[in-house]
Formats: C-alpha cells, structure tokens, sequence
C-alpha cells in the first residue's frame, strides 16, 4: 500500500501539539526545511525538538513559538554563528520560553542509539569533567559494575516522531540514503514515528537494486512526502549546494524580532507549500546550487 501523502496531510495526521520531533539528524546536510515551515504554518505547539547540529530550521521553529522544550547539542545558524530567535527565547522570553536539556553531539547519539536497542541507557565517559552533566538533569553519573571507575549513564530518547530526509524512496518507506548519515539511522529505529522526505520517488526494484543504501526498515515508516527542494538551504549530496546566502540573509535580518517576523511573513507564512516555495527561489537561483560536477560510485556486483 502506497504511503505517499502531501506535506500538509503528513503533519496534520502524524505531528500533534506536545509532540517530540527529531529533525535535522544527518547534521548539516538534508535538514528537513519544508518539514518546519509546514510545523509554522499550521501553528503547531509545545513541541521538543531533538537533535545534534539542526542549523536554523530550529530558531526559526523556536521565534514562531511552536516550541517548549529543547533536547540538542546545538542551536544556532551554523556558517552564521548566533540564532537570534533561540537567543531571544533564553534571554528574554520572546516569543515564549524555553526549557533546555543539553547535550553534546555524541550523546544525543547515544541517547537515540539507546532508544533503537530497547536499551534503557548507554553509558560513557566522555561528558565527565564537563558542565553538561550538571545541566542536564537526566543524564546519571554511576560506576563501572566492572572496576569502579565513574561513567555517565545516557538514558533512551524515544522521540514521538523522527523526520528523516533522503534522497529516494519507493510509496512503501524503503528508502536510499547517501553522503553524510549522522545518526539518521538511530533516530530512525528509535522514533515511534517516522515520516520521509524524498527528493525522488523511484520504483521498489531501483532500492532493492542496492540494499546497502536503505536507511531503515518501511514498517517504521507512516508517510513519504516526494519534496523536490525539501531540505533548501541545506544540502542534499548529489541533487544540490548549500544556499549559504540563504542562510546569510536569515542572520542579518532576524536579529530583531521584527526582522524575524518579516521573514517568516515573506518565506513561510505567505508561501502555501514547497512547490510555491521553489518558483518564488526562482530558475537562476536554484540552478546556482545544482550540482555541476556528477561523481558516481562504482558499480557493486550482488551476484551469488
């Protein structure tokens, strides 16, 4: 049964106020940006976002005030530096306040590597000696049942939804993902939830032609939006470039709040979908950013 469903549908029916998302888990590559304006524009609420480096589609989710609670290793707008409206939040409020669990890159890894195993924790030793403990409240510093040496116990993080974006998928959630993974695999098996965003939508016979390449099992699978541009202006390896000029303008005009809205108002809330989104990026910009040079990896033979 095909699970092929609009951006629109896909969020309506799978992404309640209160849920907890993970999104933007291959780090900079493939953020889900077509995912978080849909989140904008139909004023979701009190949702936790869970990730390592999600660049600015969470301070953009953050100054709409679609969020309570953040569960990341980082925030902000990573070529940029500062995420203003994440910035505005702690500081000030604005739009409404946040409650933070810090993590470091590795243990937001853990945490959902945890989750993926039906572990209850994983422990380690690399936050010891940091802050991050301290801040985080559910991390729990223990001993080696071993030799008595301390380790930091990272508890399962079991995210309501994961949004996972790739490069292709067939309508039943089999799925080919390349270039940088992150910890799109752990977020995948551990979410109760996984919606796709596809930039192709290919028969099943072209992902079985290379099973290395499935990100993770269909039956974990609700929807699969095809969202050609889904993941602008991050990249997407093999289909186009970062718009780091997207990324520039967003960081100087959000450093006020006013600046903040006027963008929301210009590229999210007056823009109804992706495909209205695209033409208004216009055919020269979006040629810019399509790949110029094709390096295709060599043929794997799974013949017996």
């Amino acid at each position: 049964m095909s699970k092929l469903m609009t951006m629109r549908d896909a969020v309506a029916h799978y992404v309640p106020d209160g849920a907890s998302i993970a999104a933007g888990v291959a780090l900079e590559p493939l953020i889900p940006f077509a995912f978080g304006h849909e989140l904008i524009r139909q004023q979701k609420r009190e949702l936790t976002l869970i990730g390592p480096i999600s660049d600015m589609l969470f301070d953009q989710l953050i100054g709409a005030g679609c969020v309570s609670r953040i569960q990341a290793a980082w925030v902000g707008n990573v070529s940029e530096g500062l995420g203003h409206c994440y910035r505005r939040a702690i500081e000030k409020g604005v739009p409404r306040s946040l409650m933070v669990q810090e993590f470091s890159n590795h243990t937001i890894g853990l945490a959902l590597l945890a989750a993926s195993l039906g572990a209850p924790f994983i422990p380690t030793r690399s936050l010891l000696g940091s802050d991050i403990p301290r801040q985080n409240p559910h991390f729990l510093l223990s001993s080696s049942p071993l030799d008595g040496s301390p380790v930091l116990l990272v508890p399962a993080l079991r995210p309501d939804v994961a949004l996972i974006s790739v490069q292709r998928s067939d309508e039943q959630g089999n799925a080919h993902l390349w270039g940088n993974l992150g910890i799109s695999q752990e977020a995948m098996l551990a979410a109760q939830t996984v919606i796709l965003v596809a930039e192709e939508i290919v028969a099943r016979e072209v992902i079985a032609s290379d099973p290395n390449r499935v990100i993770g099992p269909s039956y974990k699978v609700r929807a699969v939006v095809h969202e050609p541009w889904g993941a602008h202006p991050s990249a997407v390896q093999g289909y186009y470039n970062r718009d780091h000029a997207m990324f520039a303008d967003y960081h100087q005009r959000t450093r006020t709040q006013e600046g903040y809205r006027a963008w929301l108002e210009e590229w999210v809330l007056s823009v109804p979908d992706r495909a209205a989104y695209v033409q208004k990026l216009g055919q020269e910009r979006l040629a810019s950013l399509r790949v110029r040079e094709h390096r295709y990896a060599a043929q794997v033979d799974y013949g017996y």
